[in-house]
């Protein structure tokens, strides 16, 4: 299961349209949803008003919806969660949201999200990984976090599923924080393949990858226009830069790692296998 909120833990909406590829890629069929009644001040999460086809208006609330679709080849369905962090009773909205994980038998829950953070447009996407039990740290290779302060409801729900006895990893990209565009799409597709090497589900981000390439071009076009902010980004690029300097050398992925997710890719992909191969 994987869940992904609009909101505070949204920067630049990345999570959110993460998950709303991933979603798009499989036939997803929605199997649940939240009532937002007891969940959101409605004066600060308005509802939207729209037009049907037959111009009669239409009221469409803050909605948590839950879908289910299946992954070929591998061993479980993938449920999905896409909402808006809700305003009022977190400890409710978890256990209800724990509900659903363990009514669907969720085997393990990813959380996304995305912080605004001093980095570099021009730069891979930092991702930093968290998890709850041990056994995830060292098999995912994630890194133990020494952040303290105020966090939102992924990190509530991340907390309450640990407790809750539940196996739960939480994926956190960094976003730029001079651009406000949104989405953003490079962050997004860093997300969706920090979400493929934790679960090993294989995605075809090719549309994705294509709007990552074409928001860093108009990205650096309009930072290439303004002195004063391309200089700030240069400064930006040398403080990564020295920093991954003086990190350890990423470890190079064994052939035969790489032959296996690339059949389990394949398998993935069904008995017609990959479009236009070749």
């Amino acid at each position: 299961m994987v869940c992904a909120f609009k909101g505070w833990n949204d920067a630049g909406e990345a999570a959110t349209a993460a998950l709303s590829y991933i979603h798009d890629h499989f036939d997803s069929v929605e199997v649940a949803e939240i009532d937002p009644e007891e969940f959101y001040d409605f004066t600060a999460v308005r509802p939207d008003v729209s037009l049907s086809e037959s111009l009669t208006r239409e009221i469409e609330w803050p909605a948590n919806t839950v879908s289910a679709a299946e992954v070929p080849g591998a061993e479980g369905d993938l449920v999905m969660l896409r909402g808006i962090e809700p305003s009022l009773r977190w400890r409710r909205f978890t256990e209800g949201v724990i509900g659903v994980a363990r009514e669907l038998e969720a085997s393990m829950v990813i959380t996304m999200g995305a912080l605004l953070a001093d980095v570099p447009h021009s730069r891979p996407v930092a991702i930093t990984g968290l998890a709850s039990e041990q056994s995830l740290v060292d098999r995912l290779g994630f890194e133990h976090t020494s952040y303290q302060g105020p966090t939102g409801i992924v990190g509530v729900l991340h907390h309450a599923f640990s407790r809750a006895g539940i196996p739960s990893a939480s994926l956190w990209a960094s976003v730029p924080h001079y651009v406000a565009a949104t989405p953003n799409p490079k962050v997004a597709l860093a997300l969706v393949r920090a979400f493929e090497g934790t679960t090993g589900v294989a995605i075809d981000a090719s549309e994705l990858e294509e709007a990552a390439d074409d928001y860093e071009s108009q990205v650096n076009a309009a930072v290439a226009s303004d002195p004063e902010v391309k200089a700030f980004v240069e400064r930006l690029e040398t403080a990564m830069d020295e920093v991954q300097a003086d990190s350890a050398e990423e470890k190079i992925p064994s052939a035969d790692t790489i032959a296996r997710d690339f059949q389990r890719f394949l398998r993935q992909q069904g008995p017609s296998g990959p479009q236009d191969a070749g």
